[in-house]
């Protein structure tokens, strides 16, 4: 039944029953019920936001990223998802190695803290950096990592 463009009622005829407005009919419609207008949240995320998120938590958006239907489908989603966990992956391994060389010589330990604040802050930006990349809808790719996340998602 349609509703009333003026007052909002619903009527059933040609004009409406509480202000007289004509109603125009719907395009194309034979009696049935019209599908209701998408909206943006109904479609779900665009290609460029979901791979900007891929990149907020690392490990465990990349492989939410990777398991869930839509967008485990995109090749461009998936890359920024195999690349945010293989990085992640890397990171954790770089500084497990770090604080083992630092647990071992003592003496450097307090000289290797501003390189490791360095190396921290490099981390942040080089994040920061590949989510607005994402964002953008444009694809980087770290060095060694990016080919084998070029090579996971098929592109």
């Amino acid at each position: 039944m349609p509703f009333c463009p003026n007052c909002g009622t619903q009527n059933s005829g040609s004009f409406c029953t509480q202000c007289g407005t004509p109603i125009p009919a719907a395009p194309g419609s034979s009696g049935g019920f019209a599908a209701p207008p998408q909206s943006a949240a109904a479609t779900g995320l665009s290609d460029n936001v979901a791979g900007a998120l891929c990149y907020v938590l690392g490990l465990i958006t990349g492989i939410l990223f990777l398991a869930i239907t839509p967008y485990n489908q995109n090749p461009r989603v998936r890359f920024h998802a195999w690349q945010s966990v293989l990085l992640t992956v890397a990171w954790c391994v770089f500084w497990f190695a770090l604080a083992i060389v630092t647990g071992f010589m003592h003496f450097l330990a307090l000289l290797l803290i501003p390189v490791e604040m360095l190396i921290g802050f490099a981390g942040f930006c080089l994040w920061l950096f590949l989510m607005w990349k994402a964002y953008n809808g444009e694809i980087f790719e770290v060095p060694v990592i990016g080919g084998i996340a070029r090579q996971q998602a098929g592109l």
